[in-house]
């Protein structure tokens, strides 16, 4: 009953955000007297808060037309290149990049959020390379059909993709997919494959959830695997078109993030009210920006979700060298040709400071040349791959890394 709870819970606060955000256009409409009675402007931006806040969101439009460098704005080319049930592989380029400009997969997580959230990721490094990004389907419209998606599928896919751009591709793995991504590449390094990436960046992973363990890493600890079986797998409704699949909701995943820092959410909406009621609109809605991408969620496997819990946070598989793929334990030993990049924020509460620098240290046949660590002073986990101190400080490393290796 979890998801008919939720969707009984959403259909309510939908109408409830509809008739608050009429409330918020009448009191603020000049041509009517409430926008001047003393607590009309006040009463307005509460309401219209309270509209943002409640309001359904869907899947985000990736939305990239131009991309800016030198301080020039260029056209941005935007193509779906392989179309999977699971996930498709996006391509964005601009329109005057070389022929032989460098290529470089970004394979964002699939943890509740879509895709999007990497936008400004994908913005930043199609200054200098065509970007592929890994555009991962909300498992409540993937009919049952299709069959399962589990961490094996998630590598799979990992590797088609990185065969579908060609040899002398680059990847990077944000957050999440730092796992599979990394035994991927320990994959195609075993096999001598062609597609093999030259670099590998991993941003915030957790290749070891025993290196300052984070409450995301507790939870997943204090519990055995069935209770989350029992209590955060739910069963897709009838009128989606995945209807009857097991997943772990993108909306149990949110919920969960934003408990994390209820504070610090409820003091950006109080700081969103303020900037409206001073009429500092501009403000208001970079923070409505945020959220609409951030509230945009979707749904997981339940193989995959209890699969990775099992696997990366509880069994500890990677570094104890107990990861398995088809039946075949991964060696991260294989790794010779691929560069490693491991990049982690100072004051990241989802991956601790040292669960990605492991991989390093997990690697022990390749060369110290082409292993790196970076850590980004003052960023948090979101900050690794957006905002200021991605585009000023972290894109940089990225770059010089790739060129040194590519």
């Amino acid at each position: 009953m979890l998801y008919h709870v939720h969707e009984l819970q959403k259909s309510w606060l939908s109408g409830a955000s509809t008739w608050a955000s009429i409330g918020a256009e009448m009191l603020s409409n000049p041509a009517l007297p409430f926008g001047y009675m003393g607590m009309g402007p006040m009463a307005a931006s509460a309401l219209e808060v309270f509209a943002h806040a409640t309001a359904t969101y869907g899947k985000p439009a990736w939305g990239i037309e131009t991309v800016e460098k030198d301080g020039r704005h260029h056209p941005v080319v935007e193509a779906t290149v392989v179309n999977k049930p699971f996930g498709d592989l996006k391509r964005f380029r601009r329109e005057d990049l070389p022929e032989d400009a460098p290529r470089l997969l970004i394979v964002a997580p699939m943890s509740g959020h879509f895709a999007t959230l990497l936008r400004g990721t994908v913005e930043r490094m199609l200054q200098n390379y065509t970007v592929y990004v890994t555009d991962w389907a909300d498992a409540r419209n993937v009919p049952l059909h299709e069959g399962h998606f589990d961490l094996d599928d998630y590598m799979d896919y990992v590797i088609e993709f990185l065969e579908h751009i060609g040899p002398g591709a680059h990847a990077m793995a944000v957050c999440q997919p730092s796992v599979p991504v990394f035994a991927a590449t320990a994959i195609m390094n075993r096999d001598g494959h062609e597609c093999a990436p030259k670099t590998l960046t991993m941003m915030g992973g957790p290749i070891d959830t025993r290196c300052s363990p984070t409450s995301v890493n507790d939870l997943a600890m204090e519990r055995p695997i069935e209770w989350f079986r029992h209590n955060v797998i739910a069963t897709v409704p009838m009128q989606y078109r995945g209807a009857g699949r097991q997943v772990y909701p993108g909306f149990m995943q949110l919920a969960g993030f934003m408990s994390m820092n209820l504070g610090n959410h409820m003091m950006s909406h109080y700081e969103m009210f303020k900037h409206l009621t001073v009429g500092d609109e501009a403000s208001a809605q970079a923070t409505k920006d945020f959220y609409d991408e951030y509230r945009s969620v979707c749904d997981m496997t339940a193989e995959f979700y209890l699969q990775t819990v099992q696997e990366v946070f509880q069994d500890h598989s990677i570094p104890n060298g107990t990861f398995m793929h088809r039946g075949k334990r991964i060696d991260l030993g294989d790794i010779t040709g691929t560069a490693l990049l491991a990049i982690e924020g100072e004051r990241d509460d989802i991956s601790g400071l040292g669960q990605t620098r492991a991989a390093l240290e997990l690697t022990p046949n390749l060369d110290a040349s082409k292993k790196r660590y970076y850590m980004a002073e003052g960023a948090g986990h979101y900050g690794i791959f957006n905002g200021s101190k991605w585009r000023g400080k972290i894109a940089p490393v990225v770059e010089e890394f790739i060129a040194a290796h590519g």
